[in-house]
């Protein structure tokens, strides 16, 4: 495995690299002080581009300051390492589109705005890797089906980010990667497979960044991190052209500091993709822009089920939960009418998951359609030790599934459709728009210790969109996330209903360990 040393270094040959492509009358751009006049800190996707607009700044500008603050917090200072790769194209890119938008105006809100993506996403002119050494230098022949769109909307990507190894894990470590550090303690996971992600938005390092989720693999980060995360309905996002887990769960979406900024990437990325088939269920579900359904007001008279189970009961749970009962509080606040919703016998997350089954088929898929990749199969992996040893029983596991055509596999996918029913079910009969819970029960684990408390099944082994917002501090000083769980294609609803707690409470505060470098 690659060490934090290492990584440090070659960080820094990625930022060498920068510095020969801006040449020598910008490289006191990208040190620990900016020499920028636009700060970039909390900025929202729709402040960057009024101050692209205004000629306040430029996207070469706003790369390179991202660019600086990722080298003085990610690289040197707390040592996030949640950037896996620079995009040595960048400031080109930037450059491109500025000229575009003087020649000829911007395409749209997402013109010129930096972004990072998790590296699990496929990228034509980059490595994608799944942060697994087994993937080193895999460079796939074309973009991911979303990362496509997001470069049609003008979108730059700053860089990728770390993951844990194959989205199989919820700490964010891996082969490639190292661990990545929470910025707002950096003793502590980010939370995943997201953490890259997670971290890098949390710190700064880029306007908005797409994750991927499994089972909780946006929320988890989102929760860690004091971030709006959304996992979208199965069928409203493509997932060709990301390294899948397991595709009866797998779903893209985005990460970002402000519930806006989620509504603007969900515009760029969703809609129906030939090579994901799923996702002609999105067929007429789709606004024009989900940035309509921001309503400040948007809780008055939304019934909300507040769904008790999954705040738990055990000691440790109260630390996260009290947290989220405040926040629930907040909503009635604001006029939400709440009820308190019980469901027995929900199963366990490891009781309903098709990661185990699912694994080897989809990854060896996805390989045999990546020429370049160095690897062809998880049996090669596994053979060749080009794993994180935390990862080898659940690998071997997953490489012992002989088959899909099998009754337990069957009875897996028969418990999630009771699920998704009982869910659904439940939804109408206490005539409840939502479900309210907590993201996790427990906050942010130290760095090498089990990370518990999770709640990403109700969504996840469904197939039913959820979306995780700021709902303040625990007394640990740790972030904490609600999450709203809606009926299939209710983005709108949930945008809604989390705009307005997120414009009623305003919990999001940035990482005190990285702030501004402007000056």
């Amino acid at each position: 495995m690659r060490t934090t040393r290492a990584s440090a270094v070659l960080n820094a040959v990625f930022i060498a690299g920068l510095l020969c492509v801006l040449g020598p009358a910008h490289a006191g751009r990208v040190g620990l002080q900016a020499r920028a006049s636009y700060d970039v800190v909390e900025k929202t996707i729709p402040e960057l581009a009024a101050a692209l607009r205004n000629g306040e700044t430029t996207s070469q500008e706003l790369v390179r300051v991202y660019l600086t603050r990722i080298e003085a917090y990610d690289h040197q200072g707390p040592a996030l390492n949640a950037i896996i790769a620079l995009n040595p194209n960048a400031v080109a890119d930037a450059d491109a589109l500025d000229r575009e938008r003087a020649a000829r105006g911007p395409r749209g809100p997402l013109h010129g705005i930096p972004i990072i993506l998790k590296d699990n996403y496929d990228t034509a002119d980059m490595p994608t890797t799944a942060a697994s050494i087994a993937l080193k230098g895999s460079i796939p022949e074309r973009d991911g089906f979303q990362v496509r769109k997001l470069r049609d909307a003008g979108a730059v990507i700053v860089g990728k980010s770390n993951l844990h190894e194959f989205a199989r894990g919820i700490t964010t470590i891996s082969t490639l990667g190292g661990q990545t550090r929470n910025p707002y303690d950096p003793t502590r996971n980010p939370g995943g497979s997201s953490g890259g992600t997670g971290a890098a938005i949390a710190a700064n390092f880029a306007a908005a960044g797409m994750g991927t989720d499994t089972c909780g693999s946006i929320r988890y980060p989102s929760a860690h991190n004091s971030l709006v995360g959304l996992r979208p309905t199965m069928g409203l996002s493509s997932r060709s052209g990301i390294v899948p887990l397991a595709l009866s769960q797998d779903v893209g979406g985005p990460l970002a500091r402000t519930v806006t900024d989620v509504a603007l990437i969900l515009d760029a990325t969703v809609g129906a993709d030939p090579d994901d088939p799923v996702t002609s269920r999105s067929a007429g579900k789709i606004p024009r822009t989900y940035t309509a359904s921001l309503d400040r007001d948007g809780l008055r008279g939304a019934r909300l089920g507040v769904f008790v189970p999954l705040f738990g009961a055990a000691p440790e749970d109260q630390r996260a939960g009290s947290v989220v009962r405040t926040a629930v509080q907040a909503m009635e606040q604001r006029g939400a009418q709440t009820v308190d919703v019980r469901l027995d016998g929900l199963p366990a997350e490891g009781e309903i998951s098709l990661i185990r089954f699912e694994f080897k088929f989809h990854l060896n898929a996805y390989l045999a359609r990546t020429p370049r990749a160095p690897v062809k199969s998880l049996a090669e992996i596994l053979d060749k030790g080009l794993y994180h040893p935390s990862l080898e029983q659940g690998f071997r596991r997953s490489n012992d599934v002989a088959t899909l055509d099998s009754d337990e596999y069957r009875a897996m996918q028969a418990k999630q459709a009771q699920l998704r029913e009982r869910l659904l079910t439940t939804m109408d009969d206490q005539h409840v728009v939502a479900l309210v819970y907590p993201a996790l029960r427990r906050t942010a684990a130290k760095i090498g210790e089990p990370q518990t408390g999770g709640n990403c099944a109700a969504s996840a082994s469904t197939g039913l969109p959820a979306i995780t917002v700021p709902a303040g501090f625990a007394d640990d000083g740790m972030p904490v996330g609600v999450e709203f769980l809606g009926r299939p294609f209710s983005e709108p609803e949930l945008l809604k209903l989390a705009y307005a707690f997120e414009q009623a409470t305003h919990h999001r505060r940035p990482p005190s360990l990285t702030p501004s470098l402007t000056r």
